[in-house]
């Protein structure tokens, strides 16, 4: 059964039919004839009346500005008057499509061969808008709309860099439904100013930490302790060890190594991150200890990791947890910020640093040739075991 509810006199454009909130408002009379019915509805897909207040109260806003231009064309005034911002009264008709829908094309287009997470982080980033703003033509938000969609972001206690990941996406899902439909306006989310990120930078574990948690991990031995221990003393990111399959690891080479590439379960964060990781310390014997306990599927983690996705945010959550125990201030991420050190320890130089890490070359030359051998790498991690 259909329930219609005014919800109070204060917001008095905002009703529930079903527990969702509706924005209803009539037509004033002298407008009417450009309208087929004598009442606006609008349905602003939330249940949150904070969220539906906001949303009513921009909607209306913009009918009464547009309204208004209506009865100045309505004035026996030259023609060049009727023009708003250089378009004839009619084109004040959005034919743009919902942000919804501009999220649905983005995924389709852009969407090919990504993991999960791109969907989810697309559909929960501009869901944020729609539920502040409510799901309108992509043309209808105004840059006063994304300051106050900002403002909620900070009122929630969201960090600078998380704030700016969620305008990332919604920009990216505007900028590219206005280029493929062309059409004739502009994105009101970009240029929108964001406060200077004050965070603090995440710092590398000490080594007295580090040794810890490593003799702790081969203490307990079991798949998440492992993980943390190969991770350690190969500075892989945890997506990329996530990703491994045995096929992956070469125990019978002179230098035993990693190769790490691409998989369809796991994508490498950029071309340079394809390399050979050699493995020393405890990385080498974690590995050795997994393959002792007996390989029973192709995944070195399956705990985390299938044929279709590895799930990263579970294992970081689960790892973060534990380390707590061990360390003041650091995370899983940690330890490849202390990995970097340890080489910069030793005297490593950048180049080689930066192959083994997989991290972007600092200049166009250092990408020239094939790089160091393997030996060479092998050499420059021995020198970091601890």
């Amino acid at each position: 059964m259909e329930v219609y509810t005014v919800v109070s006199k204060s917001s008095e454009y905002l009703w529930k039919k079903n527990e969702v909130f509706y924005f209803r408002r009539h037509v004033p009379v002298d407008v009417q004839k450009h309208y087929e019915r004598s009442s606006i509805v609008i349905c602003l897909k939330t249940k949150s009346k904070p969220s539906a207040l906001r949303a009513s109260k921009s909607i209306a806003s913009k009918l009464d500005d547009f309204w208004f231009k209506m009865r100045l064309a309505d004035l026996d005034v030259p023609a060049s008057h009727l023009l708003i911002k250089g378009k004839p009264k009619e084109a004040f008709t959005s034919y743009a499509p919902n942000l919804s829908e501009a999220l649905s094309k983005y995924c389709s287009l852009k969407g090919q061969g990504r993991a999960a997470l791109f969907f989810k982080a697309g559909k929960r980033n501009v869901g944020y808008v729609i539920d502040h703003l409510g799901d309108r033509p992509i043309d209808t938000y105004s840059s006063a709309d994304a300051a106050s969609f900002r403002d909620s972001l900070i009122a929630r206690g969201l960090n600078v860099s998380s704030i700016a990941r969620i305008f990332g996406t919604v920009k990216a899902v505007v900028n590219l439904t206005i280029q493929e439909l062309g059409l004739d306006c502009s994105n009101a989310f970009a240029n929108i100013y964001l406060p200077r990120n004050v965070e603090e930078k995440r710092k590398p574990l000490p080594v007295d930490e580090i040794m810890l948690i490593q003799k702790t991990c081969l203490e307990i031995a079991d798949e998440r302790r492992l993980l943390l221990a190969l991770i350690s003393d190969t500075g892989m990111r945890l997506s990329e060890a996530l990703g491994l399959v045995w096929g992956d690891v070469d125990l019978e080479h002179e230098y035993p190594h990693i190769n790490l590439v691409p998989h369809l379960w796991r994508p490498l964060k950029t071309s340079g991150s394809k390399r050979l990781v050699p493995l020393v310390g405890v990385a080498l014997t974690a590995i050795k200890l997994m393959h002792q306990q007996g390989v029973n599927t192709q995944f070195l983690f399956p705990s985390y990791t299938n044929a279709e996705r590895c799930n990263g945010n579970s294992a970081s959550a689960a790892l973060n947890k534990w380390i707590k125990a061990y360390t003041k201030q650091g995370v899983v991420h940690s330890f490849r910020h202390s990995f970097r050190d340890r080489l910069r320890a030793a005297e490593v130089n950048t180049e080689l640093t930066d192959q083994l890490g997989g991290w972007a070359l600092s200049s166009v030359g250092q990408g020239y040739g094939d790089g160091h051998t393997l030996a060479q790498k092998h050499n420059a991690m021995e020198r970091i075991v601890l």
